[in-house]
């Protein structure tokens, strides 16, 4: 006699990316507060991926978000590509037809000194605590500050990270953004490779960055 199927089962078996999802959303909508991080106050995480999985993580960022809505949740959508190009048409059409036409001729003799040049020039608008991260910080405290009563059941998602590889590495921002936010749960969405416990490689292709505090669904 054939057994039947425990309906406690799924049908179908979760891919390792929709677990760390499942497992992001039981820690945010937890009964006691989000419970991303175990430091107290320092309500950061980080969701890592493979690069070739970037269009899967926008389905899976779209879930969440629809039922984080669904439950009086409000996701404030950041994406780090947007920001990017923000700063660099803040410099002016000029400024902007200078910069692409030195790139293409330095890349004449070698892509390589074409791309080192690129980052010369962007390196400077992106880097540092009055770069990307103080753009990521505004916008989030701006939310915050206008309705503070709500900051436990807001989520600050920051995605395209791979439109700064290789301007600027993602550990880089976390660290400027801590203290920044107003105590908003952030959870960056990492493309690159985990190395170990604790280790990240952005895009898995520089090497493994061991400075990261935040939790690490994978």
């Amino acid at each position: 006699m054939r057994r039947r199927r425990d309906v406690t089962m799924p049908l179908f078996q979760q891919t390792q990316l929709q677990e760390a999802f499942v497992a992001l959303r039981r820690d945010l909508i937890h009964e006691d507060g989000p419970r991303i991080s175990t430091m107290r106050n320092y309500r950061f995480a980080i969701v890592q991926y493979a690069p070739s999985d970037e269009f899967r993580v926008r389905s899976e960022v779209q879930k969440l978000t629809s039922d984080l809505t669904a439950n009086g949740w409000v996701v404030l959508s950041i994406s780090l590509q947007k920001l990017l190009l923000d700063r660099a048409r803040a410099q002016g059409d000029e400024w902007m037809s200078r910069v692409i036409q030195m790139e293409r001729r330095m890349s004449e003799s070698g892509a390589e000194r074409g791309l080192n040049y690129l980052k010369s020039k962007l390196a400077p608008l992106i880097e540092g605590p009055t770069g990307i991260a103080a753009d990521c910080s505004k916008i989030i405290r701006d939310f915050a500050q206008a309705d503070p009563g709500r900051v436990d059941r807001t989520l600050a998602l920051i995605g395209r990270a791979g439109a700064l590889y290789p301007f600027f590495r993602s550990s880089a921002l976390l660290r400027h953004l801590d203290g920044s936010t107003d105590n908003v749960p952030v959870v960056l969405l990492y493309p690159g490779e985990r190395i170990g416990l604790t280790g990240l490689s952005f895009m898995g292709v520089l090497n493994a960055d061991n400075d990261y505090r935040p939790r690490i669904y994978a």
